[in-house]
């Protein structure tokens, strides 16, 4: 409830609304049978004129009871719907400000689902409270109490029915509870799977894994479904047993109504009150139950959205105003390990970068190559030593300094759903024509924009699927240079280019950005020859800090690398 108090407060007016409304419909509710009673009393006796007074006036509370229940169900609806989009837009917001190692805790398809199916099981059971919280203890109070003044010598079958509905409520809102923990957690892996098996159908397909994706989907769907099945099915037997045991108490009430008829005359107006009063206690009961297993739920969601905004973020940065910093690097016996990790990625690295200089940086899988650049972007802090950039540590650089300084492209391109202009207009809000295409000369990316019907306004569907791997990877070098960074780290981002464009793309970097820091992670030392320095890492260490020829003259790491690729260019030939 500390989550959700705070944003329901936001609706203080509509809540009081809601509230007289129900009080209103309640009142409405256990005053009908009571003038039903007034009314057949009036039939037995011939009193025409006080039933068609009483009649008017059931008409009028039924109109009063429509009413007030249309306006409860607007106010309600609209708190639920006000606090499910406010707390859906903190928890965008709360993960926007996450470090990338807080997403990587929680994982993507996580706190996807906490956004949506868990924001949407809060929605239902804020929906279901001002509808119901309000409602159920007045009904059930209001109908124990006129239906112990309508009938008292039958007061033991209300409090048995009572018992045994309450017992059954409890028993199964224990059980329900954990069900609808694991239909939670089920959820979430089914969309995992089925986010992982989309993102990835380009390989699915190529190795021909249909039916073992359909087999490891179903696995995980079957879960879900017997989980969701056992809900149904305990839901399945507890109503019937609500209703067989209310039907048990009308029939006993109206056996011994009919056994003393003759002593009270007036039981048999009574007796239709009574049964009335006996189906809204019973009604009462049934929906708290259904109320609290709903809660139970909620609770789940509720603390799930809570874990979210209660974390901290690993990573945060000092205020100030956002002044240039220079393109000069230098790694000061760097230390690193991912969360998780034993082991560190990186071991007490250190070396320095001049503004303006190209570095290259190879090694073999898992050397820790694109970590190194992680940290210049400042995705990751180190565990000892120190990053600096312009001079500065980078953990005591406002965040939009940082930003506008380092432009990190990667290998994987990651294009958003819209136009092309929109990606470009990420980086350099205000990026005119003229500044998109001299970006995407640099990058070789206007030969294709330019042949589009659209040109700069061409869409970019989802995944950018209607671009192939080499046009997005120029499309994100195209982003990467348009605010003409001071410092531009190309993380093996011209992998999927042929040996002409990426030619061409080193030769418009040297060009145009001559003033820029250019840090390229490659697998081909063709990428790197005209790098200024060349770093060769080996399981997290610097092993080799040279230009090409020297490298090759005196490295033996960078001699085998070497080798290696010329055998194999050698091969091809």
């Amino acid at each position: 409830m500390k989550v959700i108090m705070p944003y329901i407060k936001r609706y203080r007016k509509d809540v009081y609304i809601s509230l007289i409304s129900i009080i209103a419909l309640v009142f409405a509710t256990l005053w009908q049978p009571r003038l039903l009673q007034v009314i057949m009393n009036a039939i037995l006796k011939g009193d025409n004129k006080t039933i068609i007074q009483q009649g008017i006036m059931l008409i009028a509370l039924a109109i009063v009871g429509i009413a007030a229940g249309i306006v409860n169900t607007i106010y309600s609806a609209h708190v639920a719907l006000g606090v499910a989009t406010d707390l859906r837009s903190d928890l965008y917001e709360k993960v926007q400000s996450f470090a990338y190692a807080d997403v990587e805790k929680f994982s993507a398809s996580n706190l996807v689902v906490r956004m949506t199916n868990d924001i949407n099981q809060v929605q239902q059971i804020v929906m279901a409270a001002f509808q119901q919280v309000s409602r159920i203890p007045l009904l059930f109070m209001g109908a124990f109490i006129l239906a112990m003044v309508t009938m008292p010598q039958q007061w033991w079958v209300i409090i048995a029915m009572m018992v045994i509905v309450i017992s059954v409520s409890y028993y199964t809102f224990h059980k329900m509870s954990r069900y609808f923990a694991e239909t939670q957690q089920d959820i979430e892996d089914v969309n995992t799977v089925a986010r992982e098996n989309l993102m990835g159908i380009r390989v699915v397909k190529s190795f021909v894994q249909e039916s073992h994706e359909i087999k490891k989907f179903s696995a995980t769907s079957d879960r879900l479904t017997r989980v969701t099945a056992k809900i149904g099915y305990t839901f399945g037997v507890l109503m019937p047993i609500f209703f067989l045991t209310a039907n048990i108490a009308v029939v006993v009430s109206v056996y011994l109504v009919g056994q003393s008829i003759t002593v009270h005359p007036g039981y048999l107006a009574a007796i239709t009150s009574f049964i009335s009063y006996l189906m809204q206690i019973l009604f009462a009961v049934i929906n708290g139950s259904f109320l609290m297993m709903g809660a139970s739920r909620a609770n789940i969601s509720l603390g799930r959205i809570g874990e979210v905004l209660k974390t901290e973020p690993s990573m945060s940065y000092v205020e100030g105003k956002p002044d240039p910093v220079e393109g000069d690097i230098e790694f000061d016996h760097v230390t690193f390990t991912y969360p998780g990790d034993a082991t560190p990625t990186l071991k007490d690295v250190s070396f320095t970068i001049k503004a303006g200089e190209m570095i290259g940086i190879v090694g073999a899988t898992g050397s820790g190559k694109t970590t190194l650049a992680q940290l210049i972007a400042r995705l990751y802090d180190p565990d000892s030593g120190s990053v600096k950039v312009g001079g500065i540590d980078v953990r005591q650089l406002p965040e939009k300094s940082l930003r506008e300084t380092v432009a990190y492209v990667l290998q994987r391109s990651t294009l958003f759903s819209g136009t092309i202009s929109a990606n470009l207009r990420q980086v350099k809000r205000n990026a005119t024509q003229m500044q998109m295409q001299w970006a995407a000369n640099i990058a070789q990316a206007s030969e294709f924009i330019e042949r589009l019907p659209m040109t700069y306004n061409a869409p970019v569907e989802e995944r950018s699927s209607n671009f192939s791997g080499g046009q997005q990877q120029r499309l994100s070098i195209t982003r990467g240079v348009i605010a003409q960074p001071k410092i531009l780290i190309l993380d093996d981002a011209t992998s999927a280019l042929d040996a002409r464009s990426e030619k061409l793309v080193q030769d418009a970097l040297d060009k145009d950005l001559t003033g820029t820091t250019t840090v390229v992670i490659a697998e081909k030392i063709s990428s790197i020859l005209r790098a200024d320095h060349i770093l060769v890492l080996d399981e997290g260490k610097v092993v080799g800090n040279g230009n090409h020829k020297e490298l090759v003259a005196n490295n033996s790491y960078y001699q085998e690398i070497y080798n290696t690729q010329k055998a194999r260019e050698e091969g091809r030939s």
